[in-house]
Formats: structure tokens, C-alpha cells, sequence
């Protein structure tokens, strides 16, 4: 069974870890490969984020970030984003952590929400976020430097909450 809760300080190793692991593949983030443990926590557990971490039998399998896009007149559109550990991917996790994301969103009263940059190569999320009625409403062409593929496209998705 899945849990997801707030996270707490006793989670932070744990982000930093996964954290560090994505911005070292470089495939999916724009984390710089060289962020330090402070900077990712910073952005991850920024005061403006509402941050979430999965666990299943007890073992923590991922984060989420919740937060308004943008802030004034743009701030009743969500921004979210989700990690999954390695080990639990393929597994539903990410699905789960979504949908209780939405859920949460729309109890904070966001009327929309929108993923600014979707690496195109990510094709497991894309699908995942099509699958949860997102569009790609823009493409950002060869806006992400992959290390094995290049330069690939980018997306912007969205979908409304109401």
C-alpha cells in the first residue's frame, strides 16, 4: 500500500538522494549535475512549495513539489513536479503521487495546472499526463541538451481543474 504525506526533515537525505540521482543522469531535469545537497532542498523544499514524499511498506519510492506556477495574476495555475525512485518505477507510484496531487491542487483552489518543460525523450511521464487529460499546448524545440539523445524538444502541458 502507498502513503503519501508532507514531507518532514526526517525526509530530507532521502530527496537529496533521489534528487542528486536525476540531476546526475541529467535525462529527465535541468538540475545542474554538480547541485549541492543545499541548493536541491532549497528548490525542493522552497517556503512557496507544498512537498509531498511516497512511501510504500514503509520505504520512501518518492517526492512531489506543489506549487502555483506563477505568482500574481498567473498564480491560480498550479506547477507541480515528481520524482520516482528508480527502483519503484513502473509500478503505479507516479500515477498515485499525480493523482493526489491534483486532488490536493484542487483543494487549494487552483483552477488549472501546467508542466512548463516536459522533456519529449520522457516518454513514460507523457503518457502518464496525457493519460490524466494534460495537452502539450506548446513545443519547445531542442530546449533540453540530453546527454545521449541531444538536443530534444520540450513541452508545456496543461489541463484544466474545474
Amino acid at each position: 500500500m502507498l502513503y503519501i504525506r508532507p514531507a518532514a526533515e526526517r525526509d530530507h537525505e532521502l530527496v537529496w538522494q533521489l534528487l542528486n540521482e536525476v540531476a546526475v543522469a541529467g535525462e529527465t531535469y535541468t538540475f545542474d549535475p554538480a547541485i549541492t545537497r543545499e541548493e536541491a532542498l532549497a528548490y525542493w523544499l522552497s517556503e512557496n512549495n507544498q512537498t509531498w514524499v511516497a512511501l510504500s511498506e514503509g520505504e520512501f519510492v518518492g517526492t512531489y513539489l506543489l506549487r502555483a506556477n506563477q505568482s500574481g495574476g498567473g498564480s491560480h495555475v498550479a506547477n507541480a513536479a515528481f520524482v520516482v525512485s528508480p527502483k519503484a518505477q513502473g509500478k503505479g507510484i507516479g500515477r498515485a503521487m499525480a493523482e493526489h496531487c491534483l486532488t490536493e491542487a484542487r483543494r487549494l483552489g487552483f483552477r488549472a495546472m501546467q508542466f512548463n518543460f516536459v522533456i519529449s525523450t520522457n516518454t513514460s511521464a507523457i503518457h502518464l499526463w496525457k493519460n490524466l487529460g494534460f495537452e502539450i499546448v506548446g513545443t519547445l524545440p531542442g530546449a533540453f541538451r540530453h546527454p545521449r539523445a541531444g538536443y530534444v524538444d520540450a513541452y508545456v502541458m496543461y489541463r484544466s481543474l474545474l
